[in-house]
């Protein structure tokens, strides 16, 4: 059991070499020869909101509690005011139980929904538009030198992507400095996991900078809102509706962010141009990620 309590924010970084996240599966290559590869695993993690099942998420597994504060925040069922007295975790039911001082109002019209682990996530909630309309996110910049900082750690640390491949991560930074650094097989799972450390420890998100290698879509432009960071970069591209929406909220977004090369679509009026692209290097071939040459 995880008692709600304020303590100091933990950095968070990968651990590829943890035995829980990954598995070894044998098959053959394209010659027919044997190969064994690692692959990152999904489990089963189902929520309660008090004594109302919300949902059953496909995890890898780590973090079950910022992730389920996470989602419930950014799902907008938890507001940042309300009261959390404990977070209830069992390993070997694989279900999770966020306890409030005081009754929510989604617990008596929700059913039971089941997110999976693909890229689109199908339990957006009809009233999340209307949350973010009335965020006002601080003022903020973005140097490019900080930018090209983070995106050259965030590349070169090691990460379940680079080991086993299939998995998604999202990076919340200070400056370029990346301070939690989360993944799972659905970017929606990495951001909420970030949004729930956030809440758990009370860090500020006005001097921040969220990271995701997803694309840029009106789904994490909502999240990012939810969680009052006011710049969001990606290493992969933009929707039509994401940028839309970040214009209309003032979130600055920056994405195909690779080697020298980013395009900032919304909030430009941050972006502080300090950095000589002389001394930037390009990105090597082993960070590239599928479809990204296309994207």
């Amino acid at each position: 059991m995880t008692r709600i309590e304020r303590l100091p924010a933990p950095r968070i970084v990968p651990d590829p070499a943890d035995p829980r996240l990954t598995e070894r599966v044998a098959g053959t290559d394209q010659t027919g020869a044997p190969v064994e590869i690692n692959v990152p695993v999904e489990r089963a993690l189902t929520l309660y909101l008090n004594a109302q099942e919300i949902v059953t998420m496909m995890t890898i597994g780590d973090y079950p509690e910022y992730l389920a504060l996470g989602y419930l925040l950014n799902q907008n069922m938890l507001k940042y005011g309300d009261i959390v007295t404990e977070v209830e975790y069992d390993d070997d039911l694989q279900v999770v139980v966020v306890r409030t001082e005081h009754h929510t109002n989604f617990e008596q019209k929700l059913k039971k929904r089941t997110q999976t682990s693909g890229c689109a996530q199908g339990t957006a909630f009809g009233d999340l538009l209307e949350a973010v309309e009335s965020v006002a996110l601080p003022r903020a910049e973005l140097r490019t030198s900080w930018l090209y900082q983070m995106t050259h750690a965030i590349n070169t640390m090691p990460s379940l992507y680079l080991e086993a491949g299939a998995i998604h991560g999202c990076v919340l930074c200070k400056e370029g400095t990346p301070v939690c650094y989360t993944e799972d097989v659905g970017r929606h799972n990495a951001v909420d996991k970030i949004a729930g450390w956030m809440f758990r420890h009370n860090v500020d998100a006005a001097d921040k900078i969220l990271y995701t290698t997803g694309r840029l879509t009106s789904e994490m432009v909502i999240k990012t809102v939810r969680m009052g960071i006011p710049i969001l970069v990606s290493r992969s591209g933009f929707t039509a509706w994401g940028v839309d929406l970040a214009r209309q909220v003032g979130l600055t977004l920056v994405g195909r962010t690779r080697g020298k090369r980013f395009i900032a679509l919304a909030g430009q009026e941050r972006i502080v141009y300090d950095q000589n692209l002389d001394y930037v290097a390009e990105e090597s071939a082993r960070h590239m990620r599928k479809g990204e040459r296309d994207d």
